[in-house]
């Protein structure tokens, strides 16, 4: 049997999500460089809104990144996350300018340990932006087209599912630019593929990354002609997810998230606290009934 505390630590994941759900609004959240909307019940789409700069991510992005994500992952309206990007590319990465300019706010630091004390906080605020899509305990699908680039690859990495269109490419550029990827890429992108070699390959060597590679290495799940049909597609596949009980969808990401870094058994123990409560829910009636009967059966908001 385990101890009180060992329970509480492994259901510290999910410890966000159960306090934010206080802070709740039913309003579709609006910003400066994401468009969201609902296309379908219970289907949110997210989209990097800066297309006439090639939606390249900016400090105000970073934020509202992580503002978007956890709002919808508080959101019980909200069971599935669609992410795509406005304009000709999916995003080509960092702002240079941006970029410039962040760096140029430590310049007037003399001291080394306090310049690094300001780098830490622009590098954290950057990666609480990326991680927020992983903490969403919503499902979340990327659509990419076109160009993937740095940030980008950050980005699709941290999200559940990636679909691509056949012009798409990836470049984890970063080592191009005379630094280390930071951001998330070079924790996440071995564990998708599955493969550290190929996955320190593109790291090193900063390398494009084509649509039929991708899909070979297990970087996305499945290659669209263009985008439209790709958007088509992925949106009936979030349908169908927003169906199922939400309930169940959700514990199934906080558990996959939870346990993608931990050895087996303290997944098993962390899904067996979960499930202890979840196994009294009323949606496994529900799906019960449903599986029996041949229907379709409508869940509660959670």
């Amino acid at each position: 049997m385990m101890n009180f505390t060992k329970s509480l630590n492994l259901l510290r994941p999910i410890q966000r999500y159960c306090t934010s759900i206080k802070m709740y609004s039913s309003k579709v959240p609006q910003f400066e460089t994401l468009a969201v909307s609902v296309p379908k019940k219970y289907v949110y789409h997210v989209e990097m809104n800066r297309p006439q700069q090639i939606n390249t991510f900016t400090p105000v992005m970073w934020r509202e990144l992580n503002d978007c994500f956890s709002s919808l992952s508080a959101n019980p309206e909200c069971r599935v996350v669609v992410l795509s990007g406005r304009g000709k590319h999916f995003t080509g990465g960092i702002d240079f300018n941006s970029l410039i300019e962040m760096e140029s706010q430590t310049q007037n630091v003399d001291d080394v340990a306090r310049r690094a004390r300001s780098f830490e906080k622009l590098i954290t605020n950057c990666q609480a932006g990326i991680t927020a899509i992983e903490d969403c305990v919503k499902p979340v699908l990327s659509m990419i087209h076109s160009a993937c680039v740095g940030a980008g690859v950050d980005l699709v990495t941290a999200a559940d599912m990636r679909y691509c269109t056949e012009d798409s490419w990836f470049q984890v550029k970063e080592v191009d630019l005379g630094l280390a990827a930071d951001v998330g890429t070079l924790q996440r992108l071995p564990k998708v593929v599955g493969n550290t070699s190929v996955a320190r390959e593109l790291c090193f060597t900063a390398r494009k990354l084509l649509s039929k590679e991708a899909l070979e290495i297990g970087l996305v799940s499945k290659v669209f002609p263009d985008k439209e049909s790709g958007l088509q597609h992925v949106m009936e596949i979030a349908e169908t997810i927003a169906k199922k009980s939400p309930i169940a969808v959700q514990n199934t990401k906080i558990s996959l998230v939870y346990s993608q870094s931990r050895p087996n058994k303290q997944g098993l123990e962390h899904i067996s606290l979960i499930n202890q409560i979840s196994l009294q829910s009323e949606d496994l009636k529900k799906a019960a009934i449903a599986q029996a009967t041949k229907t379709e059966t409508e869940f509660d908001l959670h």
